[in-house]
């Protein structure tokens, strides 16, 4: 009968995360500008660099925000407003972020939605002003643009990503065009809500799901749903996992993890 691929887009389609760590610097900037007078560019360039380590954490854009700022805390002792800030490392980071992220939400009295709203508004600009630089920032995994040209399965996007970036980037860079009504962005609900409702399409039925995904937190949801049964399930190993997550992954008899080049076949 056919497949359906739903795609995670961030660390599975698009390497986004230069363009993310500088939005979240220039948003964070706006939100807590005190907080950045006097900073050098060095300094800058440091969190940016600290950001490529500390990505797989990161569930929702805003998130980055968060991690720019403690990130800075850890550096300068005089700007501390969190508990959590001093001698903190990236490695704490990766492995304690489920509870550091409330704690710090606590203390800087921080407000999901404001900084969702704030950092969309960043990219926007950003994109607005500059497309070229803001497509420059971003890239996609080496063959997938042309997977997804030539795929012969059903392709949707299931991302925490708002959904114009994620459509601006496979126009403007990918050369591909995927309908709107197949990108399920930020705001359309948990993963596990949209492969429900995915499998559930009339015109889906009879068709072998598979579901491409980064994070093992996500995809250990996907197990907790036995209405989800069907779905075949992949992390992809060249995005923003680690190897201790890869290798918890391989033990997970529902979990295959994928490498590029397979992945890049199996859409064909």
């Amino acid at each position: 009968m056919g497949d359906l691929y739903a795609l995670d887009f961030d660390g599975v389609l698009c390497d986004s995360c230069g363009e993310s760590s500088i939005s979240a610097v220039k948003a964070a900037k706006v939100r807590w500008p005190t907080l950045f007078n006097g900073v050098e560019s060095s300094l800058e360039d440091w969190i940016v660099d600290q950001m490529h380590v500390v990505r797989p954490v990161v569930e929702t854009g805003y998130e980055n925000l968060l991690l720019v700022r403690l990130l800075l805390e850890s550096k300068i002792p005089s700007i501390r407003k969190s508990s959590v800030s001093e001698g903190l490392t990236v490695e704490r980071i990766l492995e304690n972020w489920m509870n550091i992220k409330p704690v710090i939400m606590e203390e800087w009295d921080e407000n999901r939605d404001a900084l969702i709203d704030l950092f969309g508004k960043v990219r926007d600009e950003w994109l607005d002003n500059d497309l070229a630089t803001w497509i420059g920032a971003n890239r996609f995994y080496p063959g997938v643009p042309d997977a997804l040209k030539f795929a012969s399965s059903k392709l949707y996007i299931v991302t925490t990503k708002q959904s114009r970036f994620a459509d601006a980037l496979l126009r403007e860079l990918a050369g591909v065009t995927i309908p709107p009504e197949r990108i399920y962005g930020l705001g359309t609900g948990p993963k596990v809500k949209v492969l429900k409702q995915l499998q559930e399409m009339l015109e889906h039925q009879g068709l072998t799901l598979h579901f491409v995904e980064d994070r093992l937190a996500t995809l250990k949801n996907v197990i907790k749903e036995p209405e989800l049964n069907n779905w075949n399930l992949y992390l992809g190993d060249w995005g923003y996992n680690t190897q201790n997550e890869r290798e918890e992954a391989a033990g997970i008899s529902r979990i295959r993890v994928l490498q590029l080049s397979d992945f890049s076949k199996k859409l064909k």
